[in-house]
């Protein structure tokens, strides 16, 4: 069912955000994992969490840019939250596009002997280019549901034992442009080329639907762990610099149809588009309201702002589900080294 079909997002159009910063709770003792954490949604994330009292793990692949992120949070909470005790922040490495690092990432974590209560899988790269994972897997694929899939499923006993817990997962708008899984355009054994002719947007969109699915198949999971919450939600197409339009490369040349196609784009996009402060409302919202554990909200899809509605038809068929979890779980076995 796509969301413009269902009255609830069009009434939500003049009705107020269901969310705000001010309701984000005391956060004290709670430890969470932020995937992407170094910029965009995850970054704004990592404040809120970290402002509140959790302890913060920032799950990026680049040290360096983890390192920054931590010391811009730092400073941006000491002036936005001069009450709040010095937040407790820290860098995870994690590299989504091979997965043996993704699961020596978690391990890593489990080393350290600490619950798990939020996880926000954050992470993920948004209609680029044409490419293989380390793995041989088609990029977008691999990074934003095989990598969240290894990551979320080698955490979750630890998470199980910190509940209440919560697993949020980001999806997207763009499952609804995906018509299932096409899974003979995703990795085939021995191509070390690029096998994959799917269109940017639809390969985007097939990850984003995965992603979907295994919130829902992973909810069907841990049914009977009663304080363990996962939802997933799509956060509005906000200003990033990951969703940005790409800005053509330097001495390019284009002709006059290219720059006013360009800077139709770029005007669309700046007129609809959200600023990060209200797009992570939604995951935050999933991440830390006492209204999830209240109500008992499983396996649910979330828009901005924390309304829930229905997603696709695919997203919601089971044998659909149990086929891409069989798919992920075999792929993960035959790429995981170990």
């Amino acid at each position: 069912m796509s969301p413009y079909t269902q009255a609830a997002f069009w009434k939500s159009l003049w009705q107020r955000d269901f969310f705000s910063h001010d309701q984000v709770p005391d956060l004290t003792g709670k430890v969470a994992i932020v995937t992407g954490a170094n910029s965009g949604l995850g970054y704004a994330t990592t404040v809120a969490l970290a402002a509140h009292g959790a302890r913060v793990f920032l799950a990026c692949r680049n040290k360096q840019r983890a390192q920054d992120a931590i010391e811009r949070a730092k400073a941006e909470i000491k002036t936005k939250f001069p009450y709040a005790a010095a937040p407790q922040l820290d860098f995870l490495e994690l590299d989504q596009g091979d997965l043996t690092k993704t699961k020596q990432s978690a391990q890593e974590f489990l080393k350290l002997g600490l619950p798990l209560h939020i996880l926000v899988n954050n992470s993920g790269i948004y209609a680029g280019p044409l490419g293989l994972t380390a793995d041989g897997i088609e990029n977008e694929f691999g990074v934003n549901h095989m990598g969240t899939f290894v990551f979320t499923l080698a955490l979750l006993d630890r998470i199980k034992e910190s509940q209440p817990s919560r697993i949020v997962i980001l999806s997207s708008y763009f499952l609804e442009r995906a018509a299932g899984i096409n899974y003979d355009t995703i990795y085939k054994e021995g191509e070390t080329e690029k096998p994959h002719h799917q269109n940017t947007w639809s390969r985007y969109a097939r990850s984003k639907l995965a992603n979907a699915m295994f919130a829902i198949a992973l909810t069907r999971r841990v049914k009977n762990e009663p304080r363990l919450f996962v939802n997933y939600c799509h956060p509005g197409l906000v200003s990033t610099e990951g969703s940005r339009p790409a800005a053509r490369k330097e001495g390019e040349k284009v002709g006059w149809f290219r720059k006013v196609k360009d800077g139709l784009t770029a005007w669309v996009f700046k007129t609809i588009s959200i600023p990060v402060e209200k797009g992570v409302l939604t995951q935050l919202y999933l991440a830390t309201s006492p209204e999830i554990e209240n109500k008992g909200i499983k396996g649910k899809y979330f828009w901005p702002v924390a309304l829930e509605l229905e997603p696709s038809s695919y997203a919601k068929d089971e044998k659909a589900q149990e086929e891409l979890w069989t798919y992920s779980e075999k792929l993960a076995n035959e790429k995981i080294r170990a």
